[in-house]
């Protein structure tokens, strides 16, 4: 073989494996031997346009119903409405399952619908998150469920969270891009 044509094949088999090998903003967080809290980074595939929305969220209404309180810690269901003010402009429905633990700390799983707006575009999504309070401060990171999108957000998809004064609103942020 031509050493012009070996140098250009192998340039070509770099550049192949640089594609195949990069990494997503998160990947960092995910490399092995390092500790996440949360399992719900998910893959960024291909090129993508990232974007920042945020808002300020603000719980309207909450009821909490016991689940299973045979053992401590006993697990409850958790029923939400909240607002989205800002460049997400919604408003959602959340459902969570909380565990309580003896300290008062809890840690809660959970699903929303979000109606409205995001930077413009009108639509639904769901969110699931993963959410932990301690000291009277949540936080939380959530993404947005691949095919959940609708409207002028469908294809949607992204990863975020908040964080703020359990039950007094929070600061909430969502990274997304469209498929």
């Amino acid at each position: 073989m031509r050493l012009r044509t070996l140098a250009t094949v192998t340039l070509l088999s770099v550049s192949v494996w640089r594609a195949a090998n990069a990494q997503s903003p998160n990947a960092a967080a995910r490399a092995p031997g390092k500790h996440h809290e949360t399992h719900m980074q998910r893959p960024v595939t291909g090129p993508h346009k990232h974007l920042r929305a945020t808002a300020t969220i603000t719980v309207h209404s909450s009821e909490t119903k016991p689940f299973d309180e045979s053992i401590s810690p006993g697990l409850h269901e958790l029923q939400l409405r909240e607002t989205f003010v800002g460049t997400i402009a919604a408003e959602s429905t959340a459902r969570a399952l909380q565990l309580r633990r003896d300290d008062g700390s809890t840690s809660m799983v959970s699903m929303q619908r979000v109606v409205g707006s995001l930077d413009g575009r009108h639509g639904t999504f769901v969110l699931q998150g993963s959410e932990v309070v301690q000291s009277g401060k949540i936080k939380a990171s959530w993404f947005v469920v691949s095919g959940s999108g609708t409207g002028e957000l469908s294809g949607l998809r992204g990863e975020g969270g908040f964080e703020g004064d359990f039950g007094q609103g929070s600061s909430g942020w969502l990274e997304y891009w469209f498929e």
